[in-house]
């Protein structure tokens, strides 16, 4: 019940955000987008499962775009989020966003199974995909895209423990190669921005 009210906060506080990018007088500056570009051996091969149990592997995000984020649906709030600037970020760039595939990869197997994590992904964007894995294909998939990932100090042996790990949305293009990767801090609209800025619609 804890995590559910943690993520309609998220989704609430993500929702005023968009509403007053809207309203006149109370949009902000926008700032430029904090991304680093440029072709980059980031990205891969890996073998993993989606939430039906079906094999995945890295061709799912071949003939479009994908936002790529690996986290964990017990975070309490970096990680939700991400995915709501993500289902924010797609609904507000308008055509380009029918070629973009939103894709949550688990760095917590042991407690995101499928059953857990298509529960989770209820709260985002209709599109968006889940995979989790066993530990080795997890592993795996994090070193290609240099994704960090470990139990937090002091979490080991504990049920509820946390996951400090790399908090990047990377962008990745229709062959499935990496185009830029925006930070923790970025917004929806840098986000949607980019996706603008570097996509056409189909």
């Amino acid at each position: 019940m804890g995590k559910r009210i943690a993520i309609a906060l998220v989704l609430a506080v993500g929702t005023v955000f968009i509403l007053m990018m809207y309203l006149p007088g109370l949009r902000p500056q926008s700032r430029p987008a904090v991304t680093v570009s440029g072709q980059a051996a980031l990205g891969g091969p890996f073998t993993l499962e989606d939430t039906k149990g079906n094999p995945v592997t890295e061709a799912v995000l071949n003939g479009h775009y994908s936002l790529v984020y690996f986290g964990y649906t017990f975070c309490p709030d970096i990680c939700p989020l991400a995915l709501q600037n993500m289902t924010q970020a797609l609904q507000m760039a308008g055509p380009v966003a029918d070629d973009v595939l939103p894709v949550f990869i688990t760095i917590d197997p042991a407690r995101d199974t499928k059953e857990v994590i298509a529960s989770y992904l209820e709260h985002f964007h209709p599109k968006m995909i889940g995979l989790t894995g066993t530990p080795e294909q997890i592993a795996a998939a994090e070193s290609t895209y240099r994704v960090y990932a470990a139990k937090s100090p002091g979490s080991e042996g504990k049920p509820d423990y946390l996951m400090d790990h790399t908090g990047y949305i990377y962008l990745m293009d229709k062959q499935g190669r990496y185009v830029v990767h925006f930070p923790k801090d970025a917004t929806a609209l840098d986000i949607s921005n980019r996706m603008r800025r570097d996509l056409n619609p189909s």
